[in-house]
């Protein structure tokens, strides 16, 4: 028997809602850079032009919110998340990773393991069209397996570490694991 597509306790929408903590970051393709540190062999900071110039990926996947609405068959197209671990080369120790974003101290958190599934992405176009601002451009990441929380917007930093390190959400009680198949959505 075949699983649903659509999460328990989910709805399908046909537009892209917008939820971020209310502040949009201004971009300047000149200054713009992704830094990649931490437990790792070679840290790396990126310019936009480098990070585009890295081998592109495309995924088709659906995208779960928290707030239980569900977009199908978004086309995704960017950098693998195992092209930046090949590059960066994460030491044994790094087990988990922090991504922290330019909005007001934005992080969230993942296991390296999670990041290293096949169709987790740092997106650059969205449905064969840059990435809109106000959805992440220029580049967010992107989880299909997990609720959007953690697929961080406006990415600016990688780090991989030894242990977890919760992030903005996974502090105010939100889940660490944000399974949207086990409706996973808060610690309590």
């Amino acid at each position: 028997m075949q699983k649903p597509r659509l999460p328990p306790g989910q709805h399908i929408t046909s537009g892209w809602p917008r939820l971020d903590l209310g502040i949009i970051p201004r971009f300047d393709p000149k200054t713009w850079t992704l830094t990649v540190d931490g437990a790792v062999e070679r840290p790396a900071k990126l310019t936009l032009d480098q990070f585009i110039a890295l081998p592109k990926i495309e995924v088709t996947a659906d995208f779960h919110c928290v707030t239980a609405w569900s977009r199908f068959d978004n086309h995704w197209e960017g950098v693998g998340f195992r092209t930046i671990a090949d590059l960066v080369r994460p030491r044994p120790e790094a087990k988990n990773v922090v991504l922290t974003s330019s909005d007001a101290g934005y992080t969230t958190n993942l296991p390296l393991d999670v990041l290293l599934d096949g169709d987790v992405l740092l997106a650059y176009r969205h449905d064969g069209r840059p990435l809109p601002l106000e959805h992440g451009g220029p580049m967010r990441l992107v989880v299909p397996k997990r609720y959007a929380w953690k697929s961080a917007k406006w990415l600016r930093q990688i780090t991989f570490v030894g242990r977890d390190e919760p992030g903005y959400w996974e502090v105010r009680g939100y889940s660490n694991t944000a399974d949207p198949w086990t409706e996973d959505r808060y610690s309590f």
